[in-house]
C-alpha cells in the first residue's frame, strides 16, 4: 500500500464499540512500527481528519469527516434518498435491513434499520466494512458489479469468517454464477455465525451494480416462508432503490426479477 492509504486506513479502525484509540493500539492494529503511524496520525490531526483527546491523548475522528460527509450527502442524499425504503422493509419483514455502497473490494453500510420486534435479532456494525465473498451483499455485488471485480478479488486468499466462508476461487465463481442466473444472493452464516442474508443489487447511471440492499436474519428465524417473502420484498425494494438513486435495472435482471416476484 502507498502512504496516503496507509495513513487512511487508520481511520477504518474507528467504530461504535472503538470511538477513540490511541498510538500503542493503532500500531497494533495497523502493524505498522510506531515512528510511522505516529506520523500519520499527525498528518491526520493537522488536516481535521482525527482530533486528539486533550485528557487521554487518544484520537477520534475530527471534523473533517463531518464535513466531507455532509457536502456528499448534499450532493448525492444516498442516506436520505433510501431510509424510507429501508425502514419500511424492515417495518414489513421485522428483520433487519441495510443497504450498502461498494468500496474497492469491500462494501461499505450506508443506512440501516431493524423493526425491534424479536428479542433475538442481528448485530449490525455500521463501522465495518463487508467482505464480497463471505456475505449476501457481497456476492450480489460480485454477480452485477464491475466486470474485473471478481478477478481482482480473487488475487489473493479468501479470508475464512466462519466455518461457511466460502474459500476456495471455484466455489466462488459458481456461487457467483447461480447469483447472475437468480438475480438475488443467499448466504448462510457466511460472516456471521447463525446469521443468514438475502441481498440484492441497486445500480446507479451505469448498468453495473453501484450497492446492495440486504435482509439479515437469525438463521433459527429462516423458514421457508420467511424466504420466501425476503424474495419477493427484497427485489422490489431494490428495484425502488435503484429509482431513487436515479438508476436503472438492467434488461436481462428485470427479467428474471420479474419471474421471481
Amino acid at each position: 500500500m502507498g502512504t496516503i492509504t496507509k495513513a487512511l486506513n487508520l481511520l477504518n479502525h474507528f467504530s461504535a464499540s472503538r470511538p477513540e484509540i490511541g498510538l500503542t493500539e493503532f500500531r497494533k492494529l495497523s502493524g505498522q512500527d510506531k515512528a510511522t503511524v505516529h506520523r500519520h496520525l499527525v498528518e491526520l490531526t493537522a488536516n481535521g481528519f482525527l482530533e486528539q483527546n486533550p485528557g487521554t491523548k487518544g484520537y477520534r475522528l475530527g471534523p473533517a469527516i463531518l464535513r466531507l460527509a455532509a457536502v456528499r450527502e448534499r450532493l448525492f442524499p444516498a442516506r436520505t434518498l433510501v431510509a424510507p425504503l429501508v425502514e419500511q422493509l424492515a417495518a414489513e419483514l421485522g428483520e433487519l435491513v441495510h443497504v450498502s455502497l461498494r468500496e474497492g473490494n469491500h462494501l461499505s453500510p450506508l443506512y440501516h434499520h431493524d423493526a425491534l420486534i424479536h428479542g433475538t435479532r442481528v448485530y449490525f456494525d455500521e463501522a465495518e466494512l463487508l467482505p464480497l465473498h463471505a456475505t449476501a451483499s457481497g456476492l450480489a455485488m460480485l454477480a452485477f458489479g464491475p466486470d474485473q471485480l471478481l478477478a481482482d478479488l480473487l488475487k489473493k486468499p479468501l479470508r475464512a469468517w466462519t466455518s461457511h466462508s466460502i474459500t476456495d476461487p471455484q466455489v466462488l465463481k459458481d456461487a457467483v454464477e447461480k447469483v447472475r442466473e437468480d438475480g438475488i444472493a443467499f448466504v448462510d452464516q457466511g460472516f456471521e455465525t447463525h446469521v443468514s442474508s438475502f441481498a440484492a443489487p441497486v445500480f446507479g447511471d451505469r448498468l453495473e451494480a453501484i450497492g446492495t440492499i440486504a435482509v439479515a436474519a437469525p438463521t433459527v428465524r429462516m423458514t421457508e416462508d420467511l424466504k420466501s417473502k425476503i424474495r419477493r420484498d427484497l427485489i422490489s425494494t431494490a428495484a425502488e432503490v435503484t429509482d431513487k438513486l436515479g438508476g436503472l435495472v438492467p434488461t436481462d435482471l428485470k427479467r428474471i426479477w420479474h419471474h421471481a416476484a
